[in-house]
């Protein structure tokens, strides 16, 4: 069953592996997909020639750039009916004592003002269509504390709030607007965290982080996305300003 056909969609944060994920995903159920990251090479990779996608190379925490990417959605594909709002950044594993003002800003400008931006332009091309879908990427790191990760998880929580605010405002246009909170997930990200949390033990910080998780495993790029599938498909045709986890039950403690 093709979910998305005749759908146009745009995932930021596309060469990542959720975003990969998702965009094969979604392509493989009719979509067409716009990706938008910074590093032109993994856009290519990740597009590999496929008709039903193209690319757009931006930082989503500049306003121009991310306009643009908007308006080559709708140019290339005429329209645009779903965003996944995916793209973010780790930061430090650091306390907060010792973080760093700069990345912290960076973390903040990518991951909520990047979301924001999203928002603020992809809100009126989709109403333009009738409405449709807008998944944002938050964390588990989005529903509770996340200790040495204030910025991460600042910003995840953060999110979840613009969540709630654009599914109240775009209700009335027939747009739904949810987040899917990830546990760790099997990425280049979660290779970073490891790396933070104990120096020069990457295997002794997985194990310690899967311990966490009652499933006793990380979750896959799939599993998003085949989350991320559903929110943007008509069939969570009722689903709006809800958290959506995936995280093999890691908030359930």
């Amino acid at each position: 069953m093709n979910r998305l056909t005749n759908k146009v969609a745009i995932i930021t944060g596309a060469s990542g592996g959720i975003g990969a994920a998702a965009a094969r995903r979604f392509v493989a159920q009719g979509a067409r997909v716009l990706l938008v990251d910074r590093d032109e090479a993994a856009l290519q990779a990740v597009a590999d020639g496929n008709a039903q996608m193209g690319y757009c190379v931006a930082d989503v925490s500049q306003p121009e750039q991310m306009a643009a990417c908007v308006q080559a959605a709708v140019q290339r594909f005429g329209g645009l009916d779903i965003a996944v709002l995916n793209a973010g950044i780790e930061g430090e594993v650091r306390p907060i004592t010792d973080y760093d003002i700069a990345t912290f800003d960076r973390v903040m400008a990518v991951n909520v003002r990047g979301v924001w931006l999203g928002l603020k332009y992809c809100i009126p091309a989709i109403a333009r269509r009738g409405g449709g879908s807008i998944v944002i990427t938050s964390s588990v790191a989005g529903l509770s504390g996340a200790e040495n990760m204030s910025a991460y998880c600042a910003s995840k929580h953060a999110v979840v709030g613009l969540m709630r605010t654009a599914a109240a405002e775009c209700a009335p246009l027939n747009i739904r607007v949810n987040t899917v909170n990830p546990a760790p997930i099997e990425t280049r990200m979660m290779r970073s965290l490891e790396t933070g949390f104990l120096p020069g033990q990457p295997d002794a910080a997985k194990a310690a982080i899967t311990q966490r998780i009652p499933m006793q495993r990380y979750g896959t790029p799939q599993e998003v996305a085949d989350l991320m599938l559903f929110l943007a498909s008509d069939e969570s045709g009722y689903c709006t300003g809800g958290t959506y986890t995936v995280d093999g039950g890691m908030s359930a403690r």
